[in-house]
């Protein structure tokens, strides 16, 4: 079966070999190199002044975030399961926010986010997307971090990357918390998150908050080369072994590669009469509104071996979502998408001529 979800993503032979040796205690010297060594290829990853890891999913690095870098309000982008939850967190906390809310399929605007800014002077955190993965949505960041920061630096940017790190560049500088996951990009198992920080934000931090999710005492720590409390050793050794893969292919050409496969897909499954979602699709996933969604789902999982994620509340049965985070073979991503014309010509939609595998393959090997 080909796993082509948006998060869990398949892990890669030699990272799940690397992972099956033998475990190690996590007070060890043997343990505390690979942590180094684990975190020096973060910050070439994320290009952030300072770089945690947690044992947890990637929510749990979002409630440090808030907890840790919000002392006043919290303005929250929600165009997604993944922006709602930012609300969620300030509401668990007592923490008060300005949510700013858009459809699924529509970016935020700068616009409002500056005005929202501009009118509310205890704002001092801002928490939004890169990429929300409910639609494969792709804000506009980078343009609302540099306007945020122009208007009044001292407020917190707070990135979640979990589905953008490892898929394209992203420009850090104006972003104080920069937010990722294990089984995304990284294709690792999850339970593991990390969160790159600024410089501004290293300050704000302190004393810290919270007890497990305390920022500066996981941060004194790591510094170390161990952790507050037990670490994730088998996710850690796994995160080392694929952040080698990924140096050893080079960023550049990762990236270059997930946006060949991106733009094949969504080109190709146009030309066979789907429409793509979001005004603004991000390179993480391709995100295809359709009143058979759930059948063509059920056809590639059942007769062409390929599972593909479905769309959430108002979205489900009407969405599906298909993945290129990662380390991906060409060969896999063209099935997909002659996977999905099989199913429509099953569905008496239209003739399978194998046009969808076609268009993609001259895209993604053409110069």
């Amino acid at each position: 079966m080909l796993l082509f979800t948006p998060g869990p993503t398949p892990v890669l032979e030699n990272v799940r070999a690397a992972m099956a040796k033998e475990t190690i205690h996590h007070r060890t010297p043997e343990f505390t190199e690979i942590f180094k060594s684990t975190r020096e290829l973060l910050f070439n990853l994320l290009k952030t002044d300072e770089v945690l890891m947690f044992a947890s999913t990637g929510t749990g690095a979002m409630e440090a975030c808030v907890t840790n870098l919000c002392h006043k309000k919290a303005l929250t982008i929600n165009a997604g399961k993944f922006g709602e939850r930012f609300s969620k967190i300030c509401s668990a906390f007592n923490i008060p926010f300005k949510e700013l809310t858009y459809e699924w399929d529509t970016p935020a605007d700068v616009g409002e986010v500056v005005e929202a800014v501009k009118n509310d002077s205890s704002i001092d955190a801002l928490f939004v997307q890169i990429c929300e993965s409910s639609g494969g949505l792709r804000h506009p960041i980078e343009d609302i971090a540099r306007e945020v920061k122009a208007i009044r630096p001292e407020i917190m940017i707070v990135a979640d990357g979990i589905t953008a790190v490892g898929v394209e560049p992203i420009d850090v500088t104006n972003i104080d918390a920069l937010i990722t996951g294990s089984q995304k990009a990284l294709m690792l198992p999850p339970g593991l998150s990390i969160v790159g920080l600024s410089s501004r934000a290293i300050e704000k931090i302190g004393k810290g908050k919270g007890f497990y999710f305390n920022m500066a005492s996981e941060l004194k720590k790591q510094r170390e080369g161990t952790t507050a409390y037990t670490a994730a050793t088998t996710l850690i050794i796994g995160l080392k072994e694929m952040l080698n893969n990924i140096f050893e292919l080079g960023l550049d050409t990762l990236y270059d590669l997930t946006d060949r496969r991106a733009t094949a897909t969504r080109v190709a499954l146009e030309a066979i009469g789907l429409k793509i979602y979001p005004k603004k699709p991000a390179n993480a996933m391709t995100a295809v509104i359709d009143e058979d969604a759930e059948k063509i789902r059920k056809i590639l999982k059942s007769k062409y071996e390929v599972n593909i994620a479905g769309g959430q509340e108002h979205l489900k049965g009407k969405l599906f979502r298909i993945n290129h985070m990662g380390i991906i073979k060409a060969y896999e991503a063209a099935w997909v998408v002659n996977a999905i014309e099989l199913a429509m010509s099953e569905l008496g939609r239209i003739e399978y001529t194998g046009k969808a595998n076609k268009i993609f393959n001259e895209l993604y090997f053409g110069e």
